[in-house]
This record gives structure tokens, C-alpha cells and sequence, in this order.
């Protein structure tokens, strides 16, 4: 057998040892699991994965290589990617790049050859923690100090978002929106496109002065990456803008949409990361499968007496997974009704939306 040339650490002290790929570098994440069979270009693309090293359930990863038409972002930022087999002769007449070439162009470790059942187990009987990539020759102690004097990022958001306004225009356009970026994906803004909307994305310190300066017909706030509670400008926005235009909040916009009327989060103990979780919808009984990807979700214990009522209910733990305030033209769902990847069972949304943006205008 070949020698290991690369191990994790666990922050439980477990050490894990296996072939690296992409990146050669150390790095220290927060570990988590994605329960996807397909889809490892959108999930290592989507910026709410940044600073998380990411186990992959599925066995085989990088057969099909990477796409240049199918990434969620220009600049990669996930932590790493844990795998059980890694394929570098990808079968697939699109793609353009192998996986690890990416991964070395972004600066992203990756290892294969770990047992991703074993790990998985830990993380859903432990929680998430930190996880550290490094050489063989590593001392667990010395790798189990450096986590430990590593603190937990609380700036993920303004790394991740663009630094000036853009725009994504289609021909015909029938409505204008406004896209707050907190680490957008691109498929959110493509579904946008498909529905009539000129699209202007802004980045996460917007003020609502600049928001409006472009006369939006709509709001969106976008996914993205870490504790909501660390973007107050957003939740600040949120209180300034609701009543004013219809608002649409996805995944990390729903969290900050739900603490802007006084709702509370939590951390969970492994979070939500795949694309086969049933969510009810509270108003049709109809269940959709959903892609999901996020470790914060809203208390509904506290949604009581905010204004907000609890729209879509996740059936595996009973998290709250859509709320809304239709009075004041606002709605948000924790999962990800773009997919990519995922099942396109939610949709739907983004055309509720539009309705929500003809009804006010006409109103």
C-alpha cells in the first residue's frame, strides 16, 4: 500500500489518515457533511461553505469533472473536501478542469481514502467541531494546540461578498430587483433572470439610501456563510426597508429577516447540508424535497408576537424552514429554492415572488 501522505485531526483527538489532493496545505475548519450524490462543483462553489471542510457522503467524487458553466461563484471559498474516493480522469464530454485542479487554483485541500461513514457518524453523534489538514508527520498534540488557539471567524460575510454593485440584465425585463450579496449563489440570480428580472447585486453593506436609489421592485437577500447574528448591518436594513417593497430572503436571508422582527437563532448541532430534505408547506400540506445547506436556523418559539408566521416546517427535525409577513410584503425560506444542486421541487418561489412585486405595484 502507498504511504498516507496527508491526515486530519479532529478537535475529539481522533486522527484520520489518507491521500491528499489539490492544495498542499495546512488548514483548520470547521467539519461538516453534505448527504448529496451529485453536485460537488455546486456545493465547493457555494460560499456559504467558507471555512468548513466538507465530508462527502457519496462515495466517488471528481468522475465527472468541472464545468465552467455550472460554478455558484468566481472564487471558490470553502475550507477543504473530505472523500472517500477521489476519480482525476473525469468521463464527461463539458467538463474542462479535474476537481483537484481547482482546488490547487483556489488554494483548497483536499483529502481522499478516509472512512467518510465513520466520520459522518461522529459529527451526528458529537456536532460539528473543528477539524485540522496537515502532514503525516504532525504531532496530534501540536495539531490539537493550533485549533485550540484558533478562534471562530466572525467576518465570513465580508470576505465572500462582492465589493461594487453588478448587474445580470435580460432582454424584455419586467421587473427590477435588488439582490443583497451575503455570499450569493449564482443559480439564485439565473432563476431571477428566468423570471423577468433585471437583477443589480449590491454588496452586504448596502445602505437602504443606495437600495432604493436604484428604484427596485423588489429585495433580495442572498445565502451566505456563518452566524447571522454577525451581520446586524443586514438585520438593520431589514427594519429600514420591510413595508417599503416586497422582500425575499433564502437561507441566511431568512435568519436575518426573522432576527430583523425579533425572532431569535440558534447554532445546530450538525446543521442541514444535502438535497433530500422534506419540507412542509404550512398553507398547501403539499412537501417538497429541498437542498439545504446551513448550521443557524430560526427558533419558532420565538417567532410568537413578531409578525411573522411560521409558513414551512422541516418534517426530519421540525425546524422552521419558510416565515412570512404578508403585510408587509415579506417571505424567506432556510432552504434553497434554487437547488443547484438539488431538486427543482421550490421553484415556485421565485415566480410568488414576482406576483408579490405585480401585486404591489398595482396596489
Amino acid at each position: 500500500m502507498k504511504p498516507y501522505t496527508k491526515k486530519i485531526v479532529l478537535e475529539n483527538g481522533q486522527e484520520f489518515y489518507g491521500y491528499g489532493f489539490g492544495a498542499d496545505k495546512e488548514a483548520i475548519c470547521e467539519i461538516v457533511f453534505n448527504t448529496s450524490m451529485v453536485g460537488y462543483q455546486e456545493i465547493m462553489s457555494d460560499p456559504s461553505y467558507t471555512d468548513q471542510m466538507v465530508v462527502m457522503t457519496y462515495p466517488l467524487i471528481g468522475n465527472y469533472g468541472m464545468t465552467d458553466e455550472d460554478y455558484e461563484t468566481k472564487n471558490p471559498t470553502i475550507g477543504g473536501m473530505i472523500v472517500r474516493e477521489y476519480n482525476d480522469s473525469p468521463s464527461n464530454f463539458r467538463y474542462t478542469k479535474t476537481l483537484s485542479e481547482v482546488f490547487e487554483e483556489h488554494a483548497i485541500p483536499g483529502i481522499e481514502g478516509v472512512d467518510t461513514r465513520m466520520l459522518t457518524r461522529i459529527i451526528r453523534n458529537e456536532g460539528s467541531q473543528r477539524v485540522m489538514i496537515t502532514s503525516v508527520e504532525t504531532p496530534r498534540e501540536e495539531a490539537l494546540a493550533r485549533m485550540a488557539a484558533t478562534p471562530w471567524p466572525h467576518d465570513m460575510v465580508s470576505r465572500v461578498s462582492c465589493r461594487k454593485r453588478w448587474m445580470s440584465r435580460v432582454p424584455n425585463h419586467k421587473y427590477d430587483v435588488v439582490a443583497v450579496d451575503c455570499g450569493i449563489k449564482y443559480n439564485i440570480i439565473r432563476l431571477l433572470n428566468r423570471v423577468g428580472c433585471n437583477v443589480t447585486v449590491v454588496p452586504y453593506d448596502a445602505t437602504a439610501e443606495q437600495i432604493l436609489a436604484f428604484r427596485p421592485d423588489g429585495l433580495v437577500l442572498s445565502n451566505g456563510p456563518g452566524d447571522p447574528n454577525d451581520v446586524q448591518g443586514v438585520i438593520e436594513l431589514v427594519r429600514q426597508l420591510r413595508g417599503r417593497l416586497p422582500i425575499f430572503g433564502i437561507c441566511m436571508g431568512h435568519q436575518l429577516i426573522s432576527l430583523a422582527y425579533g425572532a431569535k437563532t440558534f447554532k445546530m448541532k450538525f446543521g442541514h447540508r444535502g438535497a433530500n430534505h422534506p419540507v412542509k408547506n404550512l398553507q398547501t400540506g403539499k412537501i417538497e424535497i429541498t437542498s439545504q445547506n446551513h448550521s443557524f436556523a430560526v427558533d419558532t418559539a420565538s417567532l410568537e408576537g413578531t409578525g411573522l408566521e411560521l409558513t414551512h416546517v422541516n418534517l426530519l427535525d421540525g425546524t422552521a424552514e419558510g416565515v412570512a409577513c404578508y403585510k408587509d410584503g415579506v417571505f424567506s425560506m432556510q432552504y434553497h429554492p434554487e437547488s443547484a444542486s438539488g431538486p427543482q421541487d421550490s421553484a415556485y418561489l421565485f415566480d410568488k415572488f414576482t406576483k408579490m412585486m405585480e401585486d404591489w405595484k398595482n396596489a
